[in-house]
């Protein structure tokens, strides 16, 4: 794969994951209902769905800005997945599998993102830790 088709998908997924995250984070700072309901319902207290949501957008300005904090994005990375497990684990076990469909579309999408992340600055990341 060329790293112009690798920087395509990886921008793709990125800007797609975003509006996802972006969505998700400001919709639980606004305290909207669906996501709230659905949140509180699972079990989380109202606390943590303010951090999420602050995470969220921090993490999402990070991932979005080119060529820098490269390390940065790999904890945003880590910190999408672990969101993304959290709650295909909570949905499966309070709501049923069909409430884990958008989960595990985020899941593929967040991981072949990742992939391409890596294809096209794993060698900059190597010369950073030296």
């Amino acid at each position: 794969m060329e790293t112009k088709t690798a920087k395509i998908i990886f921008w793709s997924g990125a800007i797609f994951m975003s509006l996802w995250f972006g969505a998700s984070g400001f919709f639980e700072l606004t305290k909207n209902p669906v996501v709230w309901d659905i949140t509180q319902q699972l079990g989380y207290p109202a606390h943590f769905i303010y951090i999420l949501g602050v995470f969220k957008l921090s993490g999402i300005i990070v991932l979005l800005i080119p060529n820098r904090f490269l390390r940065l994005k790999e904890w945003v990375f880590a910190g999408m997945f672990f969101d993304i497990i959290f709650a295909f684990f909570s949905k499966i076990a309070v709501l049923g599998f069909p409430a884990t469909i958008d989960a595990i579309v985020a899941f593929t999408v967040l991981s072949v993102t990742y992939f391409m992340f890596r294809r096209i600055y794993d060698q900059k990341l190597v010369l950073e830790r030296i």
